[in-house]
């Protein structure tokens, strides 16, 4: 699955400012909260009504679970080994219950593992059709005889079909079990779901689905278990004039109403899906193999040639994820397809990739450099998922990180193939890096990996798809995977080819890592992978590594943003790291140090090389100092990641209190001389935390000054390679940077007029600032013009920048009526309705009126929300830094 939902990079800094104080207003909101959503939980969001199954349900008292459907977990008494469902989606209403609904048929083909006389299959929101008075019919196989059913129910809590037989089902027997059923079609975004939009002046349905992590049990009954992998024969039954499709290729279709899939390969439940539209394709296929690759979407969409820049790299990173992997493609075709109506950014179904609209749809004259970027990493991601995730899966949730750590990790590989002159892969530190560093340093972070018991139903299973599970283990990774030739294909493939159509768990891949280790030449390790790779994966956080080049001492401790914050998980390792150090002297590379104990050192040095390690540094005082004076004298000589990394470590260190605020101050000094994104970008979302914090205080004004005098040399080089704003600069990241210039400058009330440079020629990548600029200098007639732009929108990643903009405006009432519409699912899609309260809680007028909606809707309004300490911190933090901060700056200032 895809990394969270997307906020246009044309948004720039005006997004993080925004961002920031969202997450301020949603922690102070989760403390008080948390109780009163736990008691909401399980009751109907948004007014949807569910069908429920009028048959008997059992249920225990205890808080202990006593019986196996107590259970979160299936027991281990049966396998499958394939389904046969037929599946027929209504695209119309009901006319006698008044909802879209779906029917179905399943037959799940098993195999006993040990004796026993109870069945128990995941079962969610399906009415089944008694069959002989019960919820399901059990047959024998082979010469088995099939036991008769005594009773069946469901279990609502743990979401089972639960049956119980009059005598017992034989250890090494097959069995098959059918159930006819009928779901709600419903718009939830889960299983299989409806999804609407309005081409040509006439709303279209279509029937979708999303089965990540548990809600293949709402589309069928089957064993919703990661590890309970299985062959799928699907049919789809669908009106004329309507494609279906499927995880794999349709081998008969005919002009009646039916389609019939070729078997999946075996594959886990949760990457199945399910797709009936009107949609049309674009095709393309994998050079020298016989793979079809296709992308869809809308008719409109797909005729004016927004699939082609998808269709363009899909198929070179195929190729280079073949070679990288030293494995085919496993499949026989690679569909992609763009929703209107999809949760997720975008889900790796084996197959049948889906996709929000700006996740896979760039359209060149209207979307921003920013949105094609996007289209170009989630595709890398999901293409990646097809070896590791989908070939080879984890066996439970609890390594989530498996799936998609490594696809994280290859995402950039795949995607700076296909965009050799973008530098992706640079772009690790402000995408990954720096987010999960922010999560990863709090007291109520986790381990990577946690122990199973610890994720078992289906919302702990949930919040197992965080920054953590997906960014973290990409420079974790990066520890091993570069060390000599580790990186080359050796371990990815023998690992691929050992356990391909099965399941592991993390200590199969530190396995293969090993073996890589031992049979590379000259490659040699001070620990054994496992030693090396456990200290990250099971413990939280990560280290500050602290170099003093006076006495030649190298320390680590464990690195917690606010210092005063109690840790009460226990780690196994005492939270100490093998750390591997790559450092450069006198600005030549040496040669790499593993940390684990403290080790001599001596002169100046740059630790973290081009950041190769997940951990931040810090150093004696004296060799701060030499570090600033070469970034003021020529900053050149130090690499480009590190740059960036200088900065934010430094400002992270003083919130740490563990260096002084002014001493992070002074590592911007030097920007006024620098010309490149990252570094730049990395500056300014630390400064954008003291622009926070500071609003509205005495200290803003001299904040404004020295930040507007700094970045103006750069809006005076830009104006200049851009002639006075007449062209778009050529480079990708150079692109994204100007804009960036221009809305910092702008939100710090900068003195020059910007709506007269732009408005007759608004560039796709100042479109965000242009629109969030005008709706907040105007009034009624403005907002209302630019809403009816964004209804009338055609092209998802124009709607995007009109729907964050509208959030611009200062009118109180028109951000009420805003607000009102989020949960308005005819005007703001469900998709899309938590983002759009956080934009308009980033408007600096909208932040109390986003906090009395929330509280008045708290029942209707269901997120997963993170509670902090930071708030509290946040306000010490003003508290003590505010006198030296304002001190600093005016002194920089005269």
């Amino acid at each position: 699955m895809a990394k969270g939902f997307y906020i246009s990079k044309n948004m720039g800094l005006a997004g993080l400012l925004m961002g920031a104080v969202a997450v301020v207003i949603i922690i102070a909101l989760a403390a008080v909260y948390d109780k009163e959503k736990t008691k909401n939980q399980n009751k109907p969001v948004d007014g949807v009504a569910m069908l429920t199954t009028a048959s008997p349900t059992t249920s225990s008292t205890l808080s202990t679970p006593k019986d196996p459907w107590e259970h979160y977990r299936l027991p281990d008494s049966l396998s499958p080994v394939s389904y046969n469902i037929t599946l027929w989606p209504r695209l119309v209403v009901n006319a006698s219950t008044g909802l879209y609904i779906f029917t179905g048929q399943s037959a799940v083909v098993f195999q006993c593992k040990k004796d026993t006389d109870l069945i128990v299959i995941h079962c969610n929101k399906l009415n089944l059709t008694l069959l002989n008075g019960h919820h399901a019919r059990l047959t024998g196989l082979d010469g088995a005889t099939a036991p008769t059913v005594k009773t069946s129910w469901l279990q609502v809590k743990t979401e089972y079909l639960v049956i119980q037989l009059n005598g017992k089902l034989t250890a090494g027997k097959s069995y098959r079990l059918s159930t006819d059923f009928q779901g709600e079609l419903a718009d939830d975004l889960k299983g299989f779901y409806r999804s609407e939009y309005t081409e040509d002046g006439g709303k279209k349905v279509v029937a979708t689905s999303q089965m990540q992590a548990t809600f293949a049990r709402k589309a069928f009954p089957c064993f919703d278990e990661p590890a309970m992998k299985a062959v799928f024969h699907i049919t789809l039954i669908h009106q004329r004039g309507t494609v279906a499709l499927s995880n794999g290729r349709d081998v008969d279709g005919t002009e009646v109403t039916m389609t019939r899939f070729e078997p999946t390969k075996r594959m886990s439940t949760y990457l199945l899906a399910f797709i009936v539209s009107d949609f049309d394709h674009i095709t393309g296929s994998i050079e020298n193999n016989n793979v079809l690759v296709r992308i869809w979407a809308r008719r409109k969409a797909i005729a004016e040639g927004h699939g082609n820049y998808a269709l363009n790299v899909t198929g070179p990173m195929l190729n280079f994820f073949e070679r990288y992997y030293n494995a085919s493609y496993p499949l026989s075709k690679s569909d992609q397809i763009a929703l209107p109506d999809f949760n997720a950014g975008a889900m790796e179904n084996w197959g049948l990739i889906t996709y929000r609209e700006t996740a896979l749809l760039y359209d060149p004259a209207i979307s921003s450099v920013g949105n094609k970027e996007r289209v170009l990493t989630v595709v890398a991601h999901e293409l990646a998922h097809m070896w590791f995730g989908n070939l080879v899966t984890l066996r439970w949730w609890n390594d989530l990180w498996l799936n998609e750590g490594f696809a994280s990790y290859v995402e950039y590989l795949g995607a700076d193939y296909a965009e050799p002159t973008w530098n992706i892969k640079e772009q690790t530190i402000l995408n990954d890096v720096h987010k999960v560093f922010a999560v990863d340093a709090l007291a109520s972070s986790h381990p990577l990996s946690r122990k199973e018991e610890e994720v078992n139903q289906p919302d702990e299973i949930s919040e197992m798809f965080n920054t953590i599970s997906y960014s973290k283990v990409l420079y974790v990774l990066e520890h091993l995977l570069q060390q000599g030739s580790l990186c080359s294909r050796t371990s990815p493939t023998s690992y691929l080819n050992e356990f391909a159509f099965n399941n592991t768990v993390y200590s199969d891949l530190w396995d293969h890592l090993q073996k890589a280790v031992l049979t590379t030449p000259g490659m040699s390790l001070p620990h054994t992978v496992h030693d090396i790779m456990n200290r990250w994966i099971l413990q939280m956080g990560f280290p500050v590594v602290t170099i003093d080049t006076a006495t030649g001492h190298i320390t680590q401790k464990h690195f917690l943003l606010d210092p005063d914050s109690v840790v009460d998980r226990p780690s196994p390792y005492n939270y100490t790291w093998l750390v591997p150090i790559k450092w450069m002297k006198g600005g030549v590379e040496r040669e790499q140090h593993w940390l684990l104990q403290e080790t001599g050192i001596s002169n100046w040095v740059l630790a973290n090389l081009n950041v190769s390690g997940y951990y931040r540094v810090n150093y004696d005082m004296d060799n701060w100092e030499r570090l600033l004076n070469q970034l003021t004298t020529d900053h050149t000589v130090i690499p480009l990641i590190n740059r960036a990394q200088i900065v934010d470590d430094a400002f992270n260190l003083a919130r740490a209190k563990v260096i002084n605020t002014t001493l992070a101050l002074r590592t911007t000094r030097y920007l006024s001389q620098e010309r490149d994104y990252i570094p730049w970008e990395s500056a300014l979302r630390n400064l954008n935390y003291y622009i926070l914090m500071f609003d509205r205080g005495q200290a803003y004004g001299v904040l404004q000054g020295y930040l507007k005098m700094q970045i103006t040399p750069l809006f005076e080089y830009f104006r200049t390679i851009t002639v006075d704003w007449t062209r778009v600069p050529t480079g990708h990241n150079d692109q994204m940077f100007r804009v960036n210039v221009i809305v910092f400058l702008l939100f710090n009330d900068a003195d020059f007029v910007f709506m007269q440079l732009f408005i007759d020629r608004i560039h796709p990548n100042l479109k965000t600032t242009v629109y969030c600029n005008a709706i907040a200098a105007g009034g009624v007639a403005e907002w209302d013009f630019a809403w009816q732009m964004f209804k009338n929108a055609t092209v998802a990643t124009e709607a995007a920048k009109l729907r964050s903009s509208l959030a611009c405006t200062k009118v109180p009432w028109l951000l009420n009526r805003y607000l009102d519409y989020s949960l308005d699912p005819a005007k703001i899609r469900k998709q899309d309705c938590t983002s759009t309260i956080n934009y308009i809680a980033g408007n600096v007028v909208g932040m109390p009126l986003a906090w009395d909606f929330i509280r008045a809707r708290w029942n209707y309004i269901y997120t997963d929300i993170v509670i902090s300490t930071m708030t509290t911190a946040n306000i010490k933090w003003v508290a003590e830094n505010q006198e030296p901060v304002m001190k600093w700056l005016a002194n920089e200032c005269t």
